[in-house]
């Protein structure tokens, strides 16, 4: 990515995002999905396992007239994420919260709600615990985390995610299942000489109409960012 880094930070356009006390770190799937999401219309967003609070400036910066809430199970991911608001131009309206989703009871419903999910289900686990919980599928199962988010989510608000390809497959299905309707989708690969890595998916209940869909190659074959990439991103990267 073409931004500052340091070993504890990365500073975008508008703000920084420090992340040394974070069990995830600041990386491309956080990025994509903050860029892309459908949210610019939004007065109310939440950020599901908001880690360092980075999706949810991003769209703190998309969505100008919006108050973001980003929720974390971690209490040290909170405490950071709630230092990079404070430092970012979006202090006013961006406020980060200690809670698991599958208990929060905020006084109002959300617009729209983005969440970069734990997805890793494999036995062989990360052995840092913290990192564990941010990474496994089984700190919130999807199915658990549908849940959370139609409780949460205004009739006709949209909910948008980022997950590895095979996941994505069987999320759809659960989420048609559920009432929900697929409204845009966006394959990712790294380059075209590999399988696709990501899926980038917009979901309203009840809908009803075909997907949008879409692709995204991240590089070029000359080894930089593609021109799509960039224009996903440009208002984020220095």
């Amino acid at each position: 990515m073409s931004m500052y880094q340091s070993n504890h930070s990365f500073r975008f356009r508008q703000f920084e995002v420090f992340h040394d006390r974070c069990a995830m770190k600041v990386g491309t799937d956080g990025v994509l999905l903050g860029a892309w999401a459908d949210v610019c219309d939004g007065t109310r967003i939440l950020d599901v396992g908001c880690g360092s609070g980075l999706v949810a400036l991003m769209v703190a910066q998309r969505a100008p007239l919006a108050s973001v809430v980003g929720v974390d199970i971690d209490r040290e991911a909170v405490e950071q994420a709630t230092e990079n608001a404070a430092r970012s131009p979006f202090a006013g309206r961006v406020v980060c919260e200690q809670a698991d989703v599958r208990q929060y009871a905020p006084a109002f419903l959300f617009d729209h709600v983005v969440s970069n999910p734990p997805f890793f289900e494999e036995d062989t686990l990360p052995p840092d615990k913290a990192r564990m919980s941010a990474r496994n599928a089984a700190a919130l199962p999807l199915p658990q985390l549908l849940s959370a988010v139609s409780r949460l989510l205004r009739s006709g608000g949209t909910f948008s995610l980022i997950l590895p390809v095979s996941t994505a497959d069987r999320f759809v299905t659960l989420a048609l299942a559920e009432g929900w309707g697929v409204a845009r989708s966006c394959t990712v690969w790294t380059t075209l000489r590999k399988p696709p890595r990501r899926r980038m998916l917009t979901l309203a209940r009840g809908w009803k109409g075909e997907a949008q869909q879409e692709t995204l190659v991240l590089h070029a074959p000359d080894g930089g960012r593609s021109d799509a990439y960039q224009c996903l991103c440009g208002d984020f990267y220095l």
